[in-house]
């Protein structure tokens, strides 16, 4: 799984760095056509995903998450193998939107090693799986623009959906999906309704404030994604601002990578929404004062530090889900947790684009930021008003 999730990453972001240029290839098109055409089409999959991973998160559930595993990244490698032969914007954009309703690749796949990891090593365990998704998409960008350059965009499309099939390939002679017995006593009910479900979210006001956060990060960490490489033409007016640029993109995911897996294993022991707690404050106090750098080596370093904040955030929210949620409903609710996520990457872009065109690009990173405090307080809220989680079993 750590192979699949890598090799799914790295593609799906492979053609991102080129979406424009290939838009431009369909027409002669002005810069504002281009730019706003490839926000629609970036955007509509995120959109479309916040809507649809519930519900294949929840067919998962009742039907089995490798079988969705396998559907899904079929369907994704279909997506983008056909978009090498696309002629028009609009062929492109529909494309991208049946993208949405496939993408549940990676969430499946962090309930579905959920499910069958003891609770006691489920932080460490989906550390260590997050850090393939993250690896990918560090690679992801590098490897599709080289590609672009070398063999052009038709081969590009074709040589990724390659690697997306061969990771469904992976999976499906790869991969066993074992059924852990529940406890009927501790859960006695597994056939839950979608109303069920919620219910059972909205029981408990930490695992609420959990979900809620993943969108809160979300925003606050798109917000500044599509301004980025400009923020760094002000700050550095080198030749080389694209390569710069870059690697102000990369070095976020590699203190991800580095952290991830560490912070899981520490939420193991102390406890994920404890780690949490602290994660947020720190991501605010290493994000905020990016708004104040005057110089990109400045910049670089607080980016590595925000993004060793960040690696922790999502196997320890995965790994508190798994021990607040009776598995029988993890996949769903799983998936309106990622479903928020999407929400925020559709939220983030056009929030920054707007703050940005008022009161500059600084001011994106100071207001946007105020979203990690606001989140530590509603978890700290939430925790003390809330009674300890109590564990039941290993499963």
């Amino acid at each position: 799984m750590w192979f699949a999730n890598f090799f799914v990453a790295a593609s799906a972001t492979m053609v991102m760095p080129f979406l424009p240029l290939y838009i431009e290839t369909f027409g002669n098109y002005s810069d504002a056509y281009v730019q706003k055409w490839a926000g629609f089409i970036f955007g509509v999959t995120f959109l479309v995903a916040f809507f649809v991973s519930p519900l294949w998160g929840r067919f998962g559930d009742r039907y089995g998450r490798k079988k969705i595993l396998v559907t899904t990244s079929a369907g994704i490698a279909t997506s983008i193998f056909l978009m090498g032969y696309v002629h028009s914007v609009e062929q492109l954009f529909l494309l991208r939107l049946f993208m949405g309703f496939v993408t549940g690749f990676i969430p499946t796949s962090l309930a579905f090693i959920s499910a069958q990891t003891p609770k006691k090593i489920a932080g460490k365990t989906l550390g260590t799986l997050q850090t393939g998704t993250v690896s990918g998409s560090l690679l992801g960008p590098i490897i599709g623009g080289a590609l672009a350059d070398s063999v052009g965009f038709t081969y590009t499309f074709i040589l990724t959906s390659s690697v997306i099939l061969f990771a469904s390939v992976l999976v499906l002679f790869g991969t066993k999906e074992v059924v852990v017995e529940k406890n009927h006593k501790q859960q006695p009910e597994e056939n839950y309704s979608m109303k069920q479900v919620l219910r059972h979210v909205f029981s408990k006001p930490v695992l609420v404030t959990v979900m809620s956060i993943a969108m809160l990060i979300q925003i606050a960490n798109f917000s500044i994604q599509p301004i980025l490489s400009l923020y760094v033409t002000q700050l550095n007016r080198a030749e080389n601002i694209a390569f710069l640029a870059g690697i102000v993109f990369s070095i976020t995911g590699l203190g991800n990578l580095l952290a991830t897996r560490k912070w899981g294993k520490l939420g193991d022991r102390i406890g994920h929404e404890k780690i949490l707690l602290v994660l947020l404050i720190l991501a605010a106090v290493f994000f905020i004062p990016q708004g104040f750098v005057t110089n990109l080596w400045q910049l670089v370093i607080l980016r590595f530090l925000f993004g060793i904040q960040l690696g922790g955030l999502i196997p320890c929210m995965t790994a508190y889900i798994r021990q607040a949620v009776p598995l029988s409903i993890q996949g769903e609710v799983l998936g309106y947790n990622v479903s928020l996520r999407f929400l925020g990457n559709v939220i983030g872009p056009v929030l920054g684009g707007i703050l940005s065109g008022i009161a500059g690009i600084s001011s994106v990173f100071f207001i946007t930021g105020t979203l990690f405090i606001i989140g530590a307080g509603l978890l700290f809220t939430a925790l003390k008003a809330a009674p300890k989680l109590k564990e039941t079993a290993d499963y």
